[in-house]
């Protein structure tokens, strides 16, 4: 494949996440993508065979899956294991916010394709309930039910944070990204009734893997 195709299949992949992140994916039409894309709307069935596939190509190329099997991977302890998960889930939505939008956007319309996010979501939820499950054995987090901690936290960290919109009530600056992590860390381990005396220091250029 030559310079110009990986560049107009590029940039039809950049059109598409912006596209469906803005109108949703009902809501995109093969010729805006042609258009904003500037490319020939016939391109989109050449290289993805439709936007069904144009879809799974977007989270295929922008997804970052391999940072999900690092952080799978690596034997944290719970407390640090879930500090290391909010960062990246929260670094993830400050660093992409249109790939989040599609996503979220898929999930709440209860599309068919929430089947293909699905696959790519399961590993970090398997990773958070197994943290949680040890962090509860380990005796360092407390809650009555393991399925509504994982809900309660997962809602948490994905919820979308559109501080403008709450502009009527709000008093602070918008926190950057380091305050809005160690903000997220610390309300979810005082949520699991982390004690106090177990808790790491939340300075985030600390590394958690100095508390494995």
């Amino acid at each position: 494949m030559g310079t110009y195709e990986l560049d107009a299949r590029m940039r039809i992949l950049l059109a598409a996440k912006r596209l469906f992140a803005r109108q949703g994916f009902d809501g995109t039409t093969v010729r805006a993508l042609g258009v904003e894309s500037d490319t020939n709307p016939a391109l989109v069935s050449y290289y993805f065979q439709g936007k069904d596939k144009l879809f799974e190509a977007l989270l295929d190329e922008f997804f970052p899956i391999e940072l999900v099997r690092e952080t799978i991977a690596a034997p944290l302890e719970p407390i640090a294991g879930l500090k290391v998960v909010i960062r990246e889930i929260v670094k993830f939505q400050l660093e992409d916010p249109d790939l989040v939008r599609v996503i979220q956007n898929e999930i709440g319309n209860e599309s068919c394709r929430r089947d293909y996010i699905r696959e790519y979501l399961t590993p970090i939820w398997e990773k958070i309930r197994s943290l949680l499950a040890e962090g509860k054995l380990r005796g360092v987090f407390h809650y009555r039910s393991l399925d509504s901690a994982f809900l309660y936290l997962w809602g948490g960290i994905t919820y979308r944070r559109e501080f403008s919109f709450f502009d009527p009530v709000l008093s602070e600056p918008v926190p950057d990204a380091e305050r809005l992590i160690e903000d997220m860390v610390g309300f979810a381990l005082a949520a699991l009734r982390c004690p106090d005396n177990v808790r790491p220091a939340l300075a985030l250029d600390a590394d958690p893997a100095d508390a494995s």
